[in-house]
């Protein structure tokens, strides 16, 4: 059994049980149970924000018995490059679901979001060093030795796994008042000034580094285009600064909202379980606070990535955010990078159920997207139109954000097909 806590009223709160009933040898396929604690429903009963453990576990005295992990355990969960490092040094397989268990009960300590398991802060203190060890800038973008030495042994392990999922190697370092940054579990809260997910090119293979420096002009674009973005990314030789939106300073120290993704918002434990947008939007109209808003976001989005080639659109790479005064809503873009690039090749994972072979057929998005959020048809095709305007301009945008000219012409043709297409929905409306 691990207890689950919740980060509330500036500080860390027991507030429930996750328990394996049968069936830990199958990961997250195993039976389990979560309890809230009584002293927690007493003051939060009813509520799906910040206070709950997911929008779909509203805070209650009645436990829920499961065939599987819920959702939202599965988010806390080291996944890809994270994963294997955490497993290394736990001297446990990384590739069998045999693993999963001891991975969370180690990984699970300094999390996106602010639910963590009290067993693996536990951990994470057992094995954190005595004072925290600031470096500058310079020192991260040369990886520097006594950087990456320090990183191996102190850090990499804990700070490069909680919550963090993905198969780039990523760490969560913080910024003190000072200018000097730290693994973001080692620098108390009243010391930061900033936090940050610092993303490594992987391999030896150029389209990697490629790849990661695109990243921030892609974000830089769709905060053009009008799309919720978070702060602008910093890429410099072959590193990506992606500041947090998870966190927020205060003078006091510092506030963390609840996260979780879309598999765990549509109650998908699983990673290679399947979903269409259509039951990504019924869940959002059932749980977010401004569905409107919120199902329309995700329609551009969706039309954003097809038109840049974005293609890696599993349900880990689109999150809800839960805040205290009782908002869900969907969490500023992430992930979103040019990755028909990508040697290996990948395939869009999230489709609509109707008329969806590669490029959409943008009127049926719009009836099944209204459909299935119970939403104005009309006005989403409306929203629609003008947003054809602006990915028209995509192929002069991303020039003047310095896109190297070869990727620029390779991306025009699906520009001009989603825009043609996005404009027909709208004239057919």
């Amino acid at each position: 059994m691990s207890t689950l806590e919740l980060f509330l009223q500036g500080q860390w709160q027991p507030v429930a049980t996750l328990e394996i009933l049968a069936g830990i040898e199958r990961g997250t396929e195993a039976e389990t149970r979560v309890a809230y604690l009584i002293e927690h429903v007493l003051g939060a009963q009813g509520r799906r924000d910040a206070a709950a453990l997911s929008a779909t576990f509203p805070v209650s005295l009645e436990f829920t018995r499961l065939h599987t992990w819920p959702a939202f355990a599965v988010d806390l969960l080291p996944q890809g490059y994270g994963r294997q490092e955490l497993a290394r040094r736990l001297n446990i397989p990384a590739s069998t679901r045999h693993s999963d268990w001891e991975l969370l009960m180690a990984g699970a300590g300094n999390p996106i979001g602010n639910l963590r398991v009290s067993e693996a802060f536990s951990y994470i203190r057992e094995h954190a060093t005595a004072a925290s060890r600031g470096f500058t800038r310079d020192e991260i973008l040369s990886r520097s030795d006594t950087f990456m030495e320090y990183l191996a042994t102190e850090g990499y392990f804990i700070s490069g796994s909680s919550g963090v999922q993905g198969e780039w190697p990523k760490i969560l370092l913080t910024q003190d008042r000072a200018g000097y940054w730290h693994l973001d579990h080692l620098l108390p809260d009243q010391d930061a000034a900033s936090h940050w997910i610092v993303k490594f090119a992987r391999g030896d293979n150029p389209i990697f580094r490629t790849i990661l420096a695109v990243e921030a002009t892609y974000y830089a674009v769709a905060s053009e285009l009008g799309l919720r973005v978070g702060k602008p990314l910093i890429h410099e030789n072959g590193v990506l600064f992606i500041p947090r939106f998870d966190r927020s300073v205060t003078h006091g120290g510092v506030d963390r909202f609840g996260q979780e993704s879309l598999y765990s918002l549509t109650g998908r434990a699983g990673f290679e379980v399947a979903l269409t947008h259509n039951q990504a939007i019924s869940a959002m109209a059932k749980h977010c606070t401004d569905p409107v808003s919120d199902i329309t976001e995700y329609v551009l989005r969706d039309a954003l990535n097809i038109a840049l080639g974005n293609k890696d659109n599993h349900g880990r790479n689109t999150a809800f955010q839960r805040f205290d005064n009782g908002r869900i809503a969907l969490a500023p873009l992430f992930d979103f990078a040019p990755m028909f690039l990508h040697p290996e090749g990948i395939a869009r994972r999230t489709r609509w159920e109707r008329d969806d072979a590669g490029q959409p057929n943008w009127r049926s998005v719009a009836e099944q997207a209204a459909s299935a959020g119970n939403i104005s048809a009309d006005a989403l095709r409306q929203r629609m139109g003008d947003f054809a305007e602006s990915v028209a301009r995509l192929p002069t945008l991303l020039l003047e954000y310095d896109m190297p000219a070869e990727i620029a012409d390779r991306l025009r043709p699906g520009i001009d097909t989603t825009a043609r297409g996005l404009e027909n929905a709208a004239q057919n409306g």
